[in-house]
């Protein structure tokens, strides 16, 4: 199986990408093409053969992700899989692509994989870093409803089939929007635990959109892929949820703003998942209402 890598970068850690870049090369197997697009910035010197794209203006995370898909032809059908990877991150062994090779030709259903994301200096995986309620051993590999953005690798028929990241989502939730419609089309999720990628700890708040994006977000999220009983259920729990972490006043005003936005502003196309959909997430363990 054909495997190829894309990597988005607003060209400000030139050397962390090239670290990430000589990762891929020492994949064993077959060699792994890379991607580089620069998202509104140039890309930093890269080795040769590592293609890239600069774009003119920054199209957010899903944005620049889709552009990197469509470089390996319509849906990203020049090769049989992609790895989608953050450019501080690091493929901390050789064998990574090789495992996907393996998993995804043992198990036709299997759609994407989440990798393991461990600090480099400590080896200990955040909590959110683990896809699925039941996160407090992250050493053990199962089915997931949804994949960590920066890590994992994705079978280019999961694209061809249910489309690429929602593009106006920019930043936050574009993973789960995209697993809820793989999962709705019959795919599965894994997460790996073998397969790791380093990445140094950090705060998702570090970003100055997080609190507006999530909120804005998660309202699209559900308008755009639940069935419609499920819609308010499914935000008012994670109001509640909000309100129980007690976020700063800002904080709260801007998570409040984004939520308002959520429900005024064109959030793309709505396809409801099927209730059986609803039901098999419910018995991978997290049910589209938390």
């Amino acid at each position: 199986m054909k495997v190829g890598a894309v990597i988005i970068t607003m060209g400000n850690r030139p050397d962390e990408l090239r670290a990430l870049l000589d990762s891929i090369a020492k994949q064993d197997g077959d060699r792994v093409e890379a991607v580089v697009v620069g998202n509104g910035s140039p890309v930093p010197d890269v080795p040769e053969g590592v293609r890239t794209i600069e774009l003119p203006e920054n199209l957010g995370i899903p944005g620049g992700r889709n552009v990197g898909i469509e470089a390996f032809g319509p849906s990203g059908r020049d090769v049989d899989i992609l790895l989608f990877l953050d450019d501080d991150g690091l493929l901390a062994q050789h064998d990574t692509a090789e495992l996907c090779r393996q998993a995804f030709a043992a198990d036709t259903e299997l759609g994407i994989i989440s990798f393991r994301i461990a600090d480099p200096e400590t080896g200990e995986t955040q909590r959110r870093h683990v896809p699925r309620l039941r996160a407090k051993d992250p050493m053990r590999s199962s089915r997931v409803t949804t994949f960590l953005g920066g890590a994992n690798a994705v079978r280019t028929r999961v694209f061809a089939e249910v489309g690429g990241l929602p593009d106006e989502f920019f930043y936050a939730h574009e993973e789960t929007d995209l697993a809820w419609r793989a999962l709705d089309a019959g795919w599965m999720i894994d997460y790996r635990s073998d397969m790791v990628l380093y990445h140094p700890t950090t705060a998702p708040s570090r970003h100055a959109v997080y609190h507006r994006m999530v909120a804005r977000n998660r309202v699209w999220l559900a308008r755009r892929n639940l069935p419609a009983p499920l819609v308010p259920v499914y935000l008012g729990v994670w109001l509640l949820l909000t309100l129980v972490r007690r976020p700063s006043r800002p904080a709260l005003r801007a998570w409040f703003g984004g939520f308002r936005e959520g429900w005024t502003s064109p959030c793309g196309p709505r396809r409801p998942m099927k209730w059986r959909t609803v039901w098999r997430l419910t018995r991978l363990g997290r049910p589209p209402v938390i």
